[in-house]
């Protein structure tokens, strides 16, 4: 990399771990701890691109973009933030921030930003949106990795104009978030219809079709009556542009219901062309102490919480997710003896719950796989990867796969294959392939 990097950051290890980074990739550095230093170096002309902290001691990193953007039009600004709600991604975004990263970062996904940052230095930035009232603070917050991932698709799905598709377990938030989307969007002065199984009728769906600021709420779309769905279909044909937008939610994937019939795949095909996956609650337990400070933060008055209290509540299934934690959260707190909530008061509560490291098990393998395949896309947010994306992938899991069959049935390859379900020929063509060592041995039980 080539060029000067302004660090604006209150956090000293932050601002030496990423000047001596920045530097040994080629960089000249300023780091400062102050956002008026930051400002005076941006009037100055000096810096091809800022990165820059929201929270710090003399103002809001995310109240200067606009005059860097009117100043400097041409410097990107990389934001960084230990604020960890859809809120802040959806303002940097709204602010015309280059990029959005929330804290902790990854410093190589955090480099590679940099250096793309720094090669489409110089092209003018987009015209600052309309301004709108802020919302109120949303319960979907969280520094976990698949938090991250969500903030940042939310932030660049929030004003388009395709339809969305929004899936997840019971709990997970998925009406609430199809809400924000539209109360965040440009499209906030006009009205939120949800449709349900029995409400939508054709009269009413040609009404919504001249409502181009209007935005439809498609609720459990895989329960919707066939009659509904082609009515949806045909007035999703006949939106033109501009025409409402259409959110749909799910409680997971739809395929069942496509190879049944019970959805029609027209209207699947139609609505699911972006879509946004909210993780359960135990893909995500290290976010369980902000969620519970949250809805603890709501209460008068508001309980403490012992530690081994939070580590019980973190060590839970959450079948129920989100929704299970504030109501258990609400449980809680009325209980509390002396204002304090105790890691008995939640055994008591909770203990029936099967502890989250025997769960991990049953986290169905999509989940896993879903996590792993958008981490990879993550890391290339501006380019696409490498071609052949398919078969690396469907590689990376045959592998171990096979292998751990084998490994099961004891080197056995007769039952490694008839476990598998395929033939003795395709397991020995499969093992040739993927270049496994095959090891016969007598499987201890």
């Amino acid at each position: 990399m080539d060029g000067t990097i302004l660090v604006a950051d209150d956090d000293r290890t932050i601002r030496t771990v990423l000047t001596q980074a920045l530097t040994r990739a080629g960089c000249k550095v300023h780091a400062t701890s102050s956002l008026t230093t930051l400002m005076r170096w941006v009037g100055e002309g000096i810096g091809d691109v800022v990165i820059s902290d929201v929270a710090m001691p003399d103002g809001n990193g995310l109240e200067m973009l606009p005059k860097i953007a009117l100043d400097r039009p041409d410097l990107p600004v990389i934001v960084i933030s230990a604020q960890n709600t859809i809120m802040t991604a959806i303002k940097a975004a709204e602010a015309e921030a280059f990029d959005y990263l929330p804290k902790p970062f990854d410093l190589p996904d955090l480099m590679k930003r940099t250096a793309i940052a720094l090669e489409r230095r110089g092209r003018p930035a987009k015209p600052a949106p309309r301004k709108r009232p802020p919302p109120g603070d949303l319960p979907l917050i969280g520094r976990s990795a698949p938090m991250q991932a969500l903030y940042r698709q939310v932030a660049g799905a929030v004003n388009a104009a395709e339809p969305l598709l929004i899936m997840g377990e019971s709990g997970t938030g998925k009406t609430l978030l199809a809400r924000s989307l539209h109360h965040l969007s440009e499209r906030s002065e006009g009205p939120l219809v949800v449709v349900g199984p029995d409400d939508l009728t054709a009269e009413r769906a040609a009404a919504l079709v001249r409502s181009p600021q209007a935005t439809v709420l498609i609720e459990a779309l895989g329960d919707l009556p066939l009659a509904v769905q082609g009515i949806l279909v045909r007035m999703m044909d006949a939106g033109g542009a501009p025409g409402p937008r259409f959110i749909a939610t799910a409680l997971g994937p739809l395929d069942a219901q496509l190879e049944a019939g019970t959805l029609r795949r027209d209207l699947y095909y139609r609505i699911s062309a972006m879509q946004l996956h909210l993780p359960p609650l135990r893909a995500r337990p290290e976010d369980i102490a902000l969620l519970a400070d949250h809805f603890l933060a709501r209460l008068d008055p508001a309980p403490g919480l012992e530690d081994p209290a939070l580590e019980a509540l973190r060590h839970c299934a959450w079948p129920g997710n989100v929704r299970q934690l504030e109501n258990t959260i609400n449980a809680l707190a009325a209980q509390a003896q002396g204002g304090v909530i105790t890691a008995d008061q939640v055994t008591q509560t909770l203990g029936r719950q099967a502890p989250q490291a025997a769960i991990g098990r049953a986290e169905p393998l999509s989940d896993a796989v879903a996590r792993h395949i958008q981490r990879y896309f993550d890391l290339h947010e501006h380019i696409l990867p490498p071609a052949g994306l398919y078969q690396r992938i469907l590689r990376e899991v045959e592998a171990p796969l096979i292998d751990i069959a084998l490994s099961e049935t004891g080197g056995n390859q007769a039952k490694c294959a008839a476990l598998l379900g395929i033939n003795r020929n395709t397991l020995r063509k499969k093992i040739l392939e993927l270049d496994i060592e095959v090891t016969r041995r007598r499987k201890l039980m």
